[in-house]
């Protein structure tokens, strides 16, 4: 692509979020001209920590609050100095019919994994279906992990790279919940391997979209092990670092400053109390498409309206809860994700209820201890007092139940639902081991889809951006440009997507913001 003379930056880049940042340290470091413009008064997007109740030592990852898809080969180039912690429970699921026994399962442990199994489904093959239904797909996580820091491959290209047919027909092809259904015997366990097919995603095991599969699909190859870390820190570490790899690669990086207007040709209008007009020989965006959408505003628009499916909870504790299982410690049910309500029938269930308009109850919802794997986010006094931190995650939750609701409102129905749901297992109300703040409220707050897009712009509250993609392309695809080869391509050619948006992004990744820095070098140096 020639120099463009009036061209203040070689790249302006939309939005501060963390894959925005990785965007703008790959091309400084390149010794290309680079400016990051963000809205907000601080950079990360949701990649950050905060601390939500005053006089309270503790900062949460208050919206994004674990890492699997950051590979390796960014940290590395960017010589970025954080600790993702690998985390030995991966899961506690109570039996939600007996929440006195339930599965733990312990990836240091393989005994007592199989005897949490027999105990609570009362099969003693079911731990060995398990761990063969996981070792299974592990193909898919060594084989396509590699390539999302690559040019896309084709369909025909990743296919014959796993090679098992059957696999690929099973988790590809049809929807999750056949393979589901005849690789495991009981609802439980179909239900724990079902829940990563529905983070922030509106869907069931039957879904024929198979949106439930493509969400699925980045949960298990993550890291080429499957694994989701926890961030030594807290969320915030990650963007902090990213941060300060972008200004000292020599990237300008602006806070407060709103673009209200992109033009395909590269201007970039800026407004407030000193509006400003920019130009890039490439615009990077790092904002949702349908926000890009808005800011065109050329009518491109081609998909409808994203749509996130989720609230999070945040919560601080004086201590763990008492469980109604007392062949498991807290310690280690905690540790991992802890499933509530979430066998494979609740879950559909739950979807069927909310399709109708209503809140699921019971909820399924997920819960994480982070601070039992990373202390540090803890004031010492916290620590020495024996407080935890607790998030919860609940799903089948469409943007459409709270859209146009008082939101007050909209929150206060939406926790109640996830504390009863998460009541349902535990031995006591989780109320009674809240952390009261100094001026006497509950350290308790829920973040639904709507506070997301009044916070974040994240439109719908979808965590996403939209729908995710399969990470390679259709073999009738034409990726006759670096945008579409790297899978950053939007309907103008010096406007490319950087943030979540683009095909395989979604999560804290890096990955959109890799893929685009890619492509604009290739355009930018020919």
């Amino acid at each position: 692509m020639p120099r463009t003379d009036d061209a203040t930056h070689d790249v302006v880049i939309v939005g501060g979020g963390h894959n925005a940042l990785v965007a703008a340290a790959y091309l400084a470091r390149a010794g290309l001209t680079v400016v990051v413009l963000e809205r907000l008064g601080h950079l990360g997007g949701a990649a950050v920590s905060e601390s939500p109740w005053d006089g309270v030592a503790a900062r949460l990852s208050r919206y994004s609050y674990l890492v699997s898809l950051l590979p390796r080969r960014i940290i590395d180039d960017l010589g970025l100095r954080i600790d993702l912690r690998r985390r030995r429970y991966s899961s506690y699921t109570p039996d939600p019919a007996d929440p006195s026994r339930g599965i733990l399962v312990d990836t240091g442990d393989h005994d007592a994994t199989a005897a949490s199994f027999l105990r609570t489904t009362g099969d003693a093959r079911e731990a060995e279906r398990f761990a063969r239904f996981y070792e299974r797909i592990s193909p898919l996580a060594r084989e396509l992990f590699p390539t999302v820091t690559e040019p896309l491959r084709s369909r025909a290209q990743v296919r014959a790279s796993i090679g098992d047919d059957v696999l690929w027909d099973e988790l590809i092809e049809r929807p999750l919940g056949g393979v589901l259904r005849e690789s495991f015997e009981t609802d439980l366990a179909r239900g724990i391997a079902l829940t990563d097919g529905l983070i922030g995603t509106f869907s069931s095991s039957g879904d024929e979209s198979l949106r439930q599969n493509r969400c699925f699909l980045y949960h298990v190859i993550g890291g080429g092990t499957g694994d989701w870390d926890v961030p030594v820190g807290g969320m915030g570490r990650v963007s902090a670092e990213l941060e300060r790899a972008a200004r000292d690669a020599g990237a300008e990086l602006r806070t407060r400053a709103e673009v209200v207007a992109i033009g395909p040709d590269g201007d970039v209008e800026l407004g407030g109390e000193r509006p400003e007009s920019l130009r890039g020989r490439l615009v990077l965006s790092g904002v949702g498409p349908a926000v890009l959408d808005r800011l065109l505003a050329d009518g491109t628009a081609t998909a409808g309206p994203p749509e996130g499916a989720q609230v999070k909870v945040n919560m601080l504790l004086r201590r763990l809860p008492r469980l109604r299982d007392e062949s498991v410690a807290a310690e280690a049910a905690f540790a991992g994700t802890f499933h509530i309500n979430e066998a494979m029938s609740q879950l559909d269930d739950a979807y069927a209820v909310a399709a109708g308009g209503g809140i699921p109850d019971p909820l399924p919802a997920e819960i994480y201890c982070h601070s039992l794997t990373d202390p540090s986010i803890l004031g010492p006094r916290l620590q020495a007092e024996g407080a935890q931190t607790l998030t919860l995650f609940g799903l089948q939750l469409p943007h459409r139940l709270v859209a146009g609701m008082d939101q007050d409102a909209a929150r206060t129905a939406l926790l109640d639902a996830a504390q009863r749901s998460l009541d349902s297992v535990l031995a006591e109300p989780i109320s009674d081991c809240v952390y009261v703040a100094p001026d006497g409220s509950p350290c308790v707050e829920a973040r639904t889809t709507a506070d997301l897009e009044e916070s974040l712009g994240m439109v719908g509250g979808d965590i996403f951006h939209g729908p995710l993609s399969w990470p390679w392309a259709e073999d009738d695809e034409v990726l006759d440009s670096p945008a579409a080869r790297w899978g950053v391509e939007t309907a103008h050619p010096r406007v490319l997507m950087c943030g979540s948006g683009a095909r395989r992004g979604g999560a804290v990744s890096g990955l959109g913001g890799h893929n685009a820095a890619m492509a604009a070098l290739e355009l930018l140096r020919g």
